[in-house]
């Protein structure tokens, strides 16, 4: 998806475009603190019945979208060069169970 230009990363941009309407998987770091810098997000997507996931480090979540800076959120978007692969992360992910 970074090959691409099909993620946004960063809590503003993420917020930005869930607000705008935009569909994609989100991805959050489980490492971030204070958690008051994005703990409006989860709910976000739930309102807008958008999957979301949690990762343990925000480094890896950084590195894993194609940046060398450690980033708190991403969304994934899906595109038709990478479609079967975003579909069966989108199964994976809405059979995750809802964090309490």
């Amino acid at each position: 998806a970074s090959k691409h230009k099909q993620i946004r990363r960063g809590v503003k941009e993420v917020q930005k475009f869930i607000n705008k309407g935009e569909k994609g998987i989100t991805v959050l770091a489980g490492d971030t603190l204070p958690i008051d810098v994005y703990c409006h997000i989860p709910i976000m997507c739930e309102d807008r019945n958008l999957p979301y996931a949690y990762v343990p480090s925000k480094s890896d979540l950084g590195a894993a979208a194609g940046s060398k800076r450690p980033t708190c959120v991403i969304m994934i978007k899906p595109h038709e060069e990478y479609q079967e692969t975003y579909d069966e992360c989108l199964e994976e992910v809405e059979a995750l169970p809802l964090p309490l």
